[in-house]
């Protein structure tokens, strides 16, 4: 165990049994502490993620903004999404919802006679001294997961329906640190009941499944801040930045294809843009151009995808029946 996980350790500790604890004694819920548990680890790295958005990323954005505008009502919306998601309230939904559905899958599996791979053991013996350490198992999961990723994105971005949720990811014309978890809820489901599969299916240890996340996510935090920060030539095709993103967000391009009104778009990686390089979706020739979707336009409709959170969350069911 390294310094800073057994930090990270005592620091859950002390939360769970002078916080955490009481209050599920306090609610008649004693048999679900070792659940608590966990949850009050993820809750920590959801408070630590957003001391660094404030210390880090608020300020480059203060620094060398994109855009000036105020903390209006569709930010303040992001806020929410974000503190929904880093607080852990969506997180606590998804394991009454969906991690009884993958025990049951996995348990049937077993039963029959199929299991999950351990990814990293597999690995580990290509290279020995690196492959079996535990940053080269670390990056093998970004790697994994990154790339599942962008192909989740990609049907965000291609199947009808879908893209009807997607869109309100999309509707915010004034893009910041907080507009990653702008997401319709369902939405939200559907990718992280994708993401948590493929983590039962490969073996990812819990411990390093939340250390994964909270790195891909902020990154993501930085990715969409209103900054004019570019990582140059060689860094830009090493790490998704602001630049690279800010064009899958631009009117017209990054959310359409080859006529206006049209599915499709570029630069779909969370992480590292190796995956739009390979499958030809990647641009670098962008600005840092006004987001949004076309029909949010004037001059294109004026479509409401909505201010509020509510108002999104409502307009995304619509579309998705073909309602709105």
């Amino acid at each position: 165990m390294t310094p800073l996980t057994d930090a990270f350790g005592q620091v859950q500790q002390w939360l769970f049994e002078n916080a955490v604890q009481p209050a599920m004694f306090a609610a008649g819920m004693g048999n679900l502490l070792e659940d608590a548990y966990a949850a009050t680890g993820w809750l920590l790295v959801g408070l630590i993620q957003l001391l660094l958005m404030l210390c880090l990323i608020a300020p480059l954005q203060r620094w060398r903004p994109v855009e000036r505008f105020g903390f209006d009502r569709g930010v303040r919306a992001d806020v929410i999404y974000t503190l929904l998601h880093r607080l852990g309230v969506f997180r606590v939904a998804m394991f009454f919802s969906v991690e009884p559905l993958l025990d049951g899958l996995f348990g049937q599996a077993r039963v029959n006679g199929l299991d999950g791979m351990q990814l990293d053991a597999a690995m580990a013996p290509w290279w020995p001294g690196v492959t079996d350490t535990a940053w080269a198992s670390f990056v093998l999961y970004l790697l994994v997961f990154d790339l599942v990723d962008y192909w989740i994105h990609r049907g965000q971005h291609q199947v009808n329906r879908w893209w009807a949720l997607h869109a309100v990811h999309h509707s915010q014309r004034h893009m910041t640190m907080w507009s990653d978890n702008r997401n319709h809820l369902l939405d939200d489901v559907i990718r992280d009941l994708i993401i948590a599969f493929t983590a039962r299916a490969i073996g990812v240890p819990p411990g390093r499944f939340v250390a994964v996340v909270a790195v891909t996510q902020l990154i993501e935090n930085l990715s969409h801040a209103n900054a004019r920060l570019t990582f140059g030539w060689l860094g830009e095709r090493l790490l998704v930045g602001p630049k690279f993103h800010r064009l899958h967000h631009a009117i017209g391009l990054g959310h359409e294809g080859n006529k206006p009104g049209s599915l499709g778009g570029c630069n779909f990686a969370v992480l590292f843009p190796i995956w739009d390089i390979v499958f030809r979706t990647a641009r670098f020739d962008g600005q840092f151009a006004a987001t949004g979707i076309r029909d949010q336009l004037p001059e294109e409709g004026g479509r409401d995808y909505g201010e509020g959170f509510w108002a999104q969350q409502w307009l995304g069911l619509k579309r998705l029946i073909g309602q709105g």
